[in-house]
């Protein structure tokens, strides 16, 4: 039996705005890092550690069980000693990388040019203001 506030607390799978759990992945600090290292083919997590610059190990595992989860990739663990676990894109995590790789590419692009703004904001913020 349904009630009308249990209705109303699950939204509709069509609701645009269920789209903020994709930007979720998409704004996360790691994970498109983890998905652009993963383009080429499966990599193991000591691999990924050394491949994504300041990823700790903790974010690092925290990262790949919510693309997991999410169906962006695909955990194997093979039974050897000591035991080999890779990460894999699952075929729609390729999309979500073909989706995003002109994102990555305008950031490193257009790094130098940010860091020149911030630098150029924070000399201005730390002059004094004559109208205040």
């Amino acid at each position: 039996m349904s009630t009308a506030g249990s209705e109303s607390q699950q939204a509709p799978p069509e609701d645009p705005c269920r789209t903020r759990a994709v930007l979720d992945i998409v704004g996360d600090k790691w994970s498109l890092l983890v998905v652009r290292n993963l383009s080429d083919g499966p990599r193991r997590f000591t691999e990924l550690k050394r491949a994504v610059d300041g990823v700790s190990q903790r974010m690092l595992t925290v990262t790949l069980r919510s693309l997991e989860r999410d169906g962006i990739l695909t955990r194997t663990v093979r039974s050897v000693m000591p035991p080999h676990v890779s990460y894999e894109l699952t075929p729609m995590g390729r999309t979500l990388r073909e989706a995003t790789a002109p994102l990555l590419e305008w950031s490193i692009t257009h790094l130098s040019h940010i860091d020149d703004a911030r630098a150029a904001y924070d000399a201005r913020s730390e002059s004094p203001h004559p109208d205040r």
